[in-house]
């Protein structure tokens, strides 16, 4: 079984570092290469970096960007943002990333899991899901940084992706992003349901009993978080972060 995992991830907007409270108000964080240089001399599992701007704007992938980041991370690393072709994939993976993140075309191009998925492998492919959930509780799956709905259910599309070869799936909750208030746990289990591999919470942590609470609760095999590492305090003053190692073991019953 494999270890559970706490990931860093971090947003580039406009060649920078930003966070977003449910997708909006993108807040300016630093630099992305100070902020890995920090990350290296912590006991981090993995780094994933998401470029908001590169679909939405429907722009290549920052290779130089992607090059500079992956040449300075000590750690495994996940892209994404604007990867539409294997082509884009190939040059990515040649810089030295471990993992690609396929978001909206996990929806407009479903085939290209499938494809990147024989070609690097499932586990080189990841599918990010974004839900957002409607006056009644239901959620559907949004792209285009929840611009979009797709009116595709959640549950039956991590059951499509996972057919088709993605390796593991980001669960990012749209209402939870950037709120610290705690992961939708009970999405999370629902999802659990639906899938047989790796799922990652992405969207509310806001503490390390959040993050103790989704794994006991939901049983994810990993979490992601991105406001917990950058602000620190009430007043969210920027502060790039991540707990020692003994305190994640701690967290995860380990110790």
């Amino acid at each position: 079984m494999l270890q559970k995992r706490v990931i860093p991830c971090l947003l580039l907007h406009k060649g920078g570092l930003y966070k977003t409270q449910k997708f909006k108000k993108p807040t300016y964080i630093g630099d992305p290469i100070n902020a890995i240089k920090i990350f290296n001399e912590k006991e981090v599992d993995e780094l994933m970096f998401l470029d908001i701007d590169a679909s939405v704007e429907n722009k290549e992938p920052n290779y130089k960007m992607i090059e500079d980041i992956a040449s300075e991370c000590f750690m495994p690393l996940c892209y994404g943002g604007g990867v539409k072709t294997i082509e884009q994939m190939k040059k990515i993976y040649a810089l030295g990333v471990e993992k690609i993140s396929l978001s909206s075309q996990a929806v407009l191009n479903p085939i290209l899991i499938k494809e990147a998925a024989n070609i690097f492998g499932n586990q080189s492919v990841i599918v990010t899901i974004d839900i957002k959930k409607d006056l009644w509780g239901k959620g559907k799956v949004f792209i285009n940084n929840g611009k979009k709905n797709t009116k595709l259910d959640p549950f039956e599309f991590v059951k499509k992706v996972e057919a088709l070869g993605a390796g593991e799936v980001v669960i990012n909750s749209v209402d939870c992003d950037g709120a610290m208030q705690g992961f939708d746990i009970e999405l999370l289990k629902q999802i659990k349901k639906h899938t047989t591999i790796p799922v990652i919470a992405l969207g509310g942590a806001g503490k390390l009993e959040h993050i103790k609470e989704v794994f006991e609760s939901s049983n994810v095999d990993a979490v992601a978080c991105g406001s917990m590492f950058v602000y620190q305090g009430v007043l969210k003053g920027v502060l790039i972060s991540y707990p020692p190692y003994e305190k994640i073991q701690e967290l995860l019953g380990k110790k």
